[in-house]
């Protein structure tokens, strides 16, 4: 695998450590698009370094979006120009550190930046310093309204559910960042608070990584999944809070910035696209994203996870969850819920072969693994 390439100037690394301003490197074509906001990592950062995708020596392994946000033709695409990514797709574009981490980053052997530039660059990287948790104050980060994790309820199910090292800065100026092959990162942006900004997101490399595979699997096995798009990317508390009635999860993984909810829109309607060419747009199809992910973690043991398959809703139609939490999961919402067969109201008549899909789904994941009715 290619791996990145990284060069870092002495007085790139001293302007990170002793400047508490968000800055942007301006850089010749060629030089690597840098977005950092550096702050003092407080203690109540949880430290997760294995959240990122190693580069260099250490690594390890083996189109639109349904986003409320919009870009503009003004907008420059800040994106990579056909060399390779990183991670075990080689196509995730981006790394998420804390200012911390930019010392090890910039002493790796052989470290050197490539370039980036606005409409052409050759760097397959855009890296983001972070601001750490630390930073929040209640349920606040600058004007942005984050709310509480479970951590800070006193409420910790496993080290998967620890509060996340840090936030992301987006800004109308970055929001159309390339982070991998497929998506942005206003992607993955949460759809509260439309009209205030800088905004703040959670995003896990791994997650692209595994979005990106699961991509190139249906591809190559003959279903083109270029139109992939993120229905729910990350979901602060306070918006997950706000949803729990239309069936969002109290702990849920979109929270941790490593969940999204996909569908894959062939013809550019917004909408499911029927996959398996019968004709009709439903849990079958849906159920061929598993079918995927199920491959993905075959070969990829590393990116392990949750997926929930969900029958009806919204304007999107079916649709599936898929997460990096670390241990197998598996769930059905919308037509089969275990034994008791119950279908789920919808003016569309549920076929019977959909409902049959439904229950292998469910018969097959809990032979293998986690089988829950809700979903994360």
């Amino acid at each position: 695998m290619n791996q990145p390439r990284f060069r870092f100037s002495s007085a790139v690394t001293s302007l990170l450590i002793l400047t508490a301003i968000s800055i942007a490197l301006p850089a010749p074509a060629g030089a690597l698009q840098l977005y950092s906001h550096v702050g003092q990592t407080s203690s109540n950062a949880v430290a997760n370094h294995a959240d990122s995708i190693l580069t260099g020596s250490s690594a390890g392994g083996s189109a639109a979006s349904d986003s409320s946000y919009t870009a503009t033709a003004s907008k420059p695409l800040i994106s990579p120009a056909g060399e390779k990514g990183s991670g075990l797709s080689g196509k995730v574009f981006a790394r998420f550190v804390m200012p911390e981490d930019w010392i090890s980053l910039a002493s790796a052997p052989g470290a050197a930046v490539a370039s980036a530039s606005v409409q052409g660059g050759a760097s397959p990287e855009t890296v983001f310093t972070m601001r750490s948790f630390g930073q929040k104050v209640r349920a606040w980060l600058n004007g942005y309204r984050l709310g509480y994790w479970p951590q800070e309820k006193g409420r910790v199910r496993s080290e998967a559910y620890k509060n996340p090292d840090g936030f992301i800065e987006v800004t109308p100026d970055n929001e159309d960042t390339r982070v991998s092959e497929h998506f942005r990162l206003r992607d993955f942006v949460s759809h509260d608070q439309k009209a205030v900004w800088p905004k703040y997101v959670v995003l896990r490399e791994p997650l692209l990584d595994k979005l990106e595979l699961v991509i190139e699997d249906l591809n190559d096995h003959g279903v083109n999944a270029e139109g992939l798009r993120i229905r729910s990317g990350f979901r602060t508390p306070a918006h997950n809070f706000a949803v729990r009635g239309e069936g969002s999860a109290r702990d849920s993984r979109h929270q941790f910035g490593d969940a999204a909810d996909v569908f894959i829109d062939q013809v550019g309607n917004g909408k499911m696209s029927d996959l398996n060419g019968d004709g009709k747009v439903n849990f079958a199809d849906v159920k061929m994203i598993l079918d995927a992910v199920e491959r993905v973690e075959a070969r990829y043991p590393e990116l392990v996870g949750g997926t929930g398959l969900y029958a009806y809703s919204g304007r999107s139609g079916p649709f599936a969850h898929i997460d990096v939490r670390g241990t197998r999961a598996r769930w059905v919402r919308g037509i089969y819920k275990g034994r008791s067969r119950r279908v789920a109201t919808s003016r569309k008549k549920t076929s019977k072969s959909t409902v049959v899909a439904a229950k292998n789904v469910a018969k097959a994941s809990s032979a293998a693994g986690r089988v829950s009715a809700t979903p994360e």
